[in-house]
């Protein structure tokens, strides 16, 4: 597998995969808690094969930066509320062998990842 981001710019095409999985967590796991108030997860958590988070372990600030921004921009769009502050954290997967990047969230107060 060509790594997530080829270089230490991810590339538009993997940049909106990675954006549009992390829309589609927030999405997928958001609590409607009274008419007008849905609050989204904030905290999370994006696996990288060992050579990807190599590859971006100098730009890890920068692009959790742009991710939580992107972040936020969808939430406003969806009316989302946040718990917490938003973060995602790019981190090495823990199993071997996964060729991909996995995606984990939660709704969290103190958005501790």
């Amino acid at each position: 597998m060509a790594c997530l981001w080829g270089s230490l710019r991810p590339r538009r095409r993997e940049r909106g995969a990675v954006v549009s999985i992390l829309c589609r967590e927030c999405d997928e796991r958001a609590l409607i808690l009274e008419r007008g108030r849905t609050v989204a997860p904030n905290a999370f958590t994006v696996e990288l094969p060992h050579h990807s988070h190599i590859q971006l372990a100098p730009a890890h600030n920068e692009l959790g930066i742009y991710l939580t921004s992107e972040v936020h921009r969808h939430a406003a769009e969806q009316g989302y509320t946040f718990a917490g502050p938003v973060a995602v954290d790019l981190c090495l997967a823990e199993e071997e062998g996964v060729g991909r990047f996995r995606v984990h969230s939660r709704i969290s107060p103190a958005a501790q990842i």
